[in-house]
Parts: C-alpha cells; structure tokens; sequence
C-alpha cells in the first residue's frame, strides 16, 4: 500500500483508507472490517461524531486499542446533537466545537486526533472562531492537525486564504469532475491535501455498476440522468475490459491521477468490501493513456452554486 503525504503535515497516509461510517453497530463486525482494513496496509481512518451519535467513534476506539501506533485517526465535528433527543443542527460555534472535540475524544479514548474536521461549513459562518478554535486545540496538543470536510468552492476558499489547515475532504470521481474546475489547483498550489469521499459513484463505478444505477440511479445524478447514467456505465465497462480491469479500478485510478490528492475514503460494510477495495486498488495505477480515455466518457461539470 502506498502512502502520500496529507499536505503540508507531517502525516503520510495510505492511498485508500477506510470511511467508517458504514461499519454498523455490531462491535465484532465492525472490529473485522477495521482489523482487515490495517492488515491491508491502510492506515487511516475516517469517522464523525454525527455518525449513530458518537456510536461509530465509540466502537472505532475500542477497534485500535493496542493499534494506535499503526492508525491516524480523522474524525469531524459541528453537527449539534445531544443524547436521547432526536434530530441536529448545525453548529460552528466555538463553544460548540470545543464541546464536541472533547465528547469525540472521550468517545475514541485517545489523547490526541490526528486530524479534526469542521463537518460542512457554510460562507456565513463565523470562520475566524472555527479557525480560532482549531488552533487552540492544536497549540494545547490535543490534535495534530485541522481541516474541513466541503464541497464549497467558497467556503474552501475562505480557509485557504485565513487558515492553515491540512486537508480538505471533497467529493470527487469520474462522474463529478467539479473539483477539477479549480479546486484542486488551487488546493495543490497551497499544499493542502485533498481526502477523496465518493469515488465509486455511489457504487455505480463499480462491477456491479449496474446494479448500483438500477437501485441509486433512477432519478440522475448530478447533471446526469438515468439514461445517461447508464450508458457512462456500460463504456466504462467496456473500456475496463480492454484493457483487462476492473471498473472499480479504473475509477479508483482516476480519482488518485491527481496530485492535489492525498487518498480515496472508501467505506466498507463487510471485511469482503474492504478487500474487494484493495484488489482494485493494486490494479489502480493507470497510465496518463488511460487516463485520457476516461476522461471524454463524462463531463466536466462545474459548481453551480456556493462560488462566491
């Protein structure tokens, strides 16, 4: 498993790691899928304290007791919730982060995260708090390093330009090409590492593509209807056949072809899932040929919202 440094950090993490937000509730399953993932050689993990309400973090932690020199633990933070009451909102606020990050540690049962995200982020939230409280958090050595998980090129953009963070975690894959208008230029250009979520397309970038567009197609994705959907799924298979690939890989492939990219955060709900990941990531190194034909099979859509 190869690794690349996360931005300008001292971390360097494996090129596909595993998001935890699909591990369930079943401890011993969930330890399975975790256990497999570091045998494989990933080594970082993604997780939320929104994810079942700080139960996600709570079973991840109890998983690397014993490990924590194998494993840099990412987890995120502003989705105001409170035990036994329904629903969240959100919350950026300083008090609120600071709360947050100490129910998430706790949760993990670690001295430190390696990395703690602001989980969204809007462009009329107090960022200059968010920032502020990051930092403090950093300065008192409880975590590594900070980032944000957005898909907003003008909230990116604020933090790029105010802020030191690490990494940015985004959606990106051959079906939305949207990071690739400016964002991860401009990421790459100021050492910031991008955390890849969605590579696979909901599935549908996959072996079982079809499969994934009968059940999360039907309605289009994006800028792309159903019909469309499936004929991007049907060339991507058969291009994958000519050069005797799976489609998984070649999606992976073309999600790590940047440089601005740091790793794919692939979710896993089975140990199976976790292997069927790495196979495809083994055969993932494809050549700027390759590359070059996949690119005309989708389009390079932009953000329409969220741009200034």
């Amino acid at each position: 498993m190869k690794k690349r440094q996360l931005g300008h950090s001292d971390l360097h993490i494996s090129e596909i790691s595993l998001g935890c937000m699909n591990l369930g509730t079943n401890v011993k399953q969930a330890t399975n899928i975790i256990d497999t993932a570091l045998d494989q050689g990933i080594n970082y993990l993604d997780t939320a304290d929104l994810y079942d309400f700080g139960e996600n973090e709570r079973i991840l932690g109890q998983a690397i007791k014993g490990k924590r020199d194998q494993v840099m633990i990412a987890t995120k933070g502003g989705n105001h919730f409170e035990p036994g009451k329904e629903g969240w909102y959100w919350d950026p606020s300083k008090a609120y982060l600071k709360e947050a990050f100490k129910n998430s540690l706790l949760r993990l049962g670690l001295d430190y995260i390696d990395l703690y995200q602001l989980h969204g982020g809007t462009i009329e939230d107090p960022t200059d708090e968010v920032i502020e409280t990051f930092e403090e958090l950093q300065q008192e050595g409880l975590i590594r390093y900070y980032g944000i998980s957005s898909i907003r090129p003008n909230v990116i953009k604020r933090f790029v330009e105010r802020s030191n963070i690490t990494s940015v975690m985004m959606q990106y894959s051959l079906l939305d090409r949207r990071p690739e208008e400016e964002v991860l230029n401009l990421l790459n250009d100021n050492h910031i590492g991008v955390v890849v979520r969605g590579a696979l397309g909901k599935g549908m970038l996959t072996s079982i593509g079809q499969t994934q567009w009968q059940k999360k197609g039907q309605k289009g994705f994006l800028n792309y209807d159903s019909a469309e959907l499936k004929s991007i799924i049907t060339s991507l298979q058969d291009l994958a056949n000519d050069h005797n690939l799976s489609p998984q890989s070649l999606a992976i492939g073309y999600a790590l072809k940047h440089r601005a990219i740091s790793s794919l955060v692939l979710g896993a709900s089975t140990p199976e899932q976790v292997l069927d990941n790495v196979r495809a990531y083994q055969d993932a190194q494809i050549s700027d040929n390759v590359y070059n034909q996949l690119k005309p099979l989708t389009k390079a859509n932009i953000y329409e919202q969220h741009r200034d």
